[in-house]
């Protein structure tokens, strides 16, 4: 499945979409409740300030006392007590205020991050299980923008949003219980005409979804760019393609740039129109009330404390609109994140799958055909069998199929049709894990990991004794290279190993591969890349390697295939010759020995 495809086609389903994400929720329950309780009290002190202004300027600056007799209340407050009282009492609440809003704020941030975190943790759990083809139709800048950024949209913002969401609702009711004790008349009017100017906020839920999805994929192109870069810099270097990955990342920049002001153009005008419909709104107001002071129906205080909730009224109802327009972004994030938790591996486990006991006589290729792309056959009715600790050579033109020979032993990728059997069992009845704990692989350029040598070593066996790690690598003729090290066996690679020659990582990776002791053994290209003298080194760790195991050898260089017990020859696709070395070389006009002689004719060229 390519990511960039992905439309968010369930981001308006809300309940599905919370549904879905409870689970990672649900843990911190308690917290959440105690952060959206805590939200409220926060909201409803915006309206102190407002509530207070009635009482002081109807008693205060009227200069007229407080005097409440309502059935067993009795209050006679002096005006002069409620100028000290009400300006006490306000920076009292703004403390208090404070304090809820720095407690919400930590609540929302060790809410957020743990509910990113353990999203982030199972989708990767997700992404390290996906198929090779997985990876093939992925770039790694889709796939890091996909797995990393959108968790981190999604659910870092979601419990942020809905506190701020209920923050400045509690904020707006708290306001609009001021408004309508102060004239409910006026706060008709008032709560009307803010109405109207929170609709538009629901007109741009498809630019958001769309531009959102854009986005996605440009920064997934750009973080691609940038990783080509960093893994191509030589190349870069050595055929001038500075100015090219110049112009390529100023495009994609120019690209973010023209979605981001796609959405901008469309949602910017909500701001503006909301402002000038809530202006209309406060001249209504202001033309009503002053009418309604004139016919003795509110007073001025109750006026002026309207009027200053009707003010801050403007800002809990902007904050609930670009909250919405946010969690729309959010939820479209959220979407997107599903349909990676949604996605399955073509090649997995069947319901019924066994444990791979070992191979106790062959490997037998039965009538393969195989597809990358439908209706491209890569590979034709291959049949051949190998006997345990026989090693086969696999030989032909490049993209003739050898290596996807290679590929499907380990189920890499799975058969189009036909079988692959070991001891007469079709590998996809073995689990997974078992099929690939006895196949050991070194390819032409292995991955190291940024890890210590010794750490490399290990991944094939974790469980391995210091004497098994000492015969692999004696076995893998590394001891004099690691003698040159800094720390020995302890030395910290950097990133792929880069640090390290050809010769070196071939190496570690054979002390790899033997560590993990293995009955099956495919060496794919394993000596193609290096030189004379660091490919006889890599041949001797290799013939350490391959002693009594059942062996693939996937090879250019003849040289290192001669001895094999049989050579298989692919073209196109199809097994066109088999036999011995002499066998084949027997062959007038053979494919086998027009490649071999071909081979030997550009050795000699070379070395004239």
């Amino acid at each position: 499945m390519k990511l960039e495809q992905t439309t968010a086609k369930n981001s308006y389903r809300y309940g599905w979409l919370l549904k879905r994400i409870f689970p990672y929720i649900k843990p911190y329950m308690g917290r959440i409740f105690l952060s959206l309780m805590v939200a409220i009290p926060l909201g409803l002190l915006d309206g102190v300030t407002a509530f207070a202004l009635k009482p002081y300027m109807d008693y205060v600056v009227g200069q007229q006392d407080l005097i409440v007799n309502w059935k067993f209340i009795h209050i006679d407050l002096k005006y002069t007590i409620l100028a000290f009282v009400l300006p006490f009492a306000v920076v009292i609440f703004a403390a208090i205020q404070g304090l809820l809003r720095y407690l919400n704020e930590y609540l929302t941030q060790w809410i957020s991050q743990k509910i990113t975190i353990s999203v982030k943790s199972d989708l990767f759990t997700r992404m390290v299980n996906m198929d090779t083809k997985f990876y093939d139709e992925n770039s790694s800048g889709i796939v890091i923008s996909r797995y990393m950024n959108d968790p981190q949209t999604a659910a870092s913002s979601l419990v942020d949003q809905l506190t701020t969401m209920i923050t400045s609702t509690f904020g707006a009711i708290g306001l609009i219980t001021v408004m309508l004790y102060s004239s409910w008349r006026l706060a008709i009017v008032g709560v009307a005409v803010l109405t109207i100017a929170f609709l538009p906020v629901a007109l741009i839920r498809n630019v958001i979804k769309r531009t959102s999805n854009q986005s996605v994929v440009i920064g997934g192109n750009i973080t691609t760019n940038i990783n080509e870069t960093y893994i191509g810099n030589k190349i870069i270097c050595s055929y001038g393609l500075q100015d090219r990955q110049d112009k390529k990342i100023k495009q994609q920049l120019r690209d973010s740039f023209d979605v981001s002001m796609s959405l901008l153009k469309r949602a910017a005008w909500m701001s503006p129109m909301m402002y000038l419909i809530a202006s209309v709104g406060i001249a209504i107001v202001l033309w009503y009330g002053t009418d309604l002071i004139l016919r003795g129906v509110m007073t001025a205080g109750g006026f002026a404390s309207f009027v200053t909730s009707l003010l801050l009224l403007y800002k809990p109802v902007k904050n609930l609109g670009r909250t919405l327009q946010f969690l729309q972004t959010v939820f479209v994030a959220l979407c997107r994140v599903f349909e990676l938790f949604d996605l399955e591996p073509e090649v997995q486990n069947l319901p019924d799958a066994v444990a791979m006991k070992g191979i106790q006589q062959s490997v037998r290729f039965e009538n393969v055909n195989f597809e990358y792309t439908e209706g491209v056959p890569v590979l034709k009715n291959i049949n051949f069998e190998i006997n345990k600790g026989e090693t086969v050579a696999i030989v032909g033109n490049s993209g003739g199929g050898k290596s996807t020979i290679a590929n499907l032993i380990p189920r890499f990728y799975d058969v189009t049709s036909g079988a692959i059997k070991i001891d007469g069992t079709n590998i996809k009845n073995f689990t997974l894990d078992s099929l690939r704990h006895h196949i050991a692989m070194v390819f032409q350029d292995n991955f190291l990991f940024s890890a210590t040598i010794k750490e490399n070593i290990m991944l094939g066996n974790p469980d391995a004794s210091d004497e098994q790690l000492k015969s692999a690598v004696q076995a893998a003729h590394l001891e004099e290279m690691l003698a040159e090290m800094p720390d020995g066996i302890d030395t910290e690679l950097s990133e792929r190993g880069v640090t390290l020659s050809g010769g070196q990582r071939q190496r570690v990776a054979i002390a790899r591969a033997i560590i993990k002791d293995a009955p099956i053994i495919i060496l794919d290209e394993a000596t193609s890349a290096l030189d004379n003298e660091s490919e006889a080194i890599v041949q001797k760790a290799l013939d350490n390697l391959i002693k009594n195991k059942t062996v693939f050898l996937i090879a250019h260089r003849f040289t290192t295939i001669k001895n094999a017990n049989r050579i298989i020859v692919i073209n196109e696709g199809e097994i066109v010759e088999s036999g011995t070395h002499d066998e084949l070389m027997s062959i007038d006009d053979g494919h086998y020995k027009h490649l071999y002689e071909m081979q030997f004719k550009h050795q000699d060229k070379t070395n004239a």
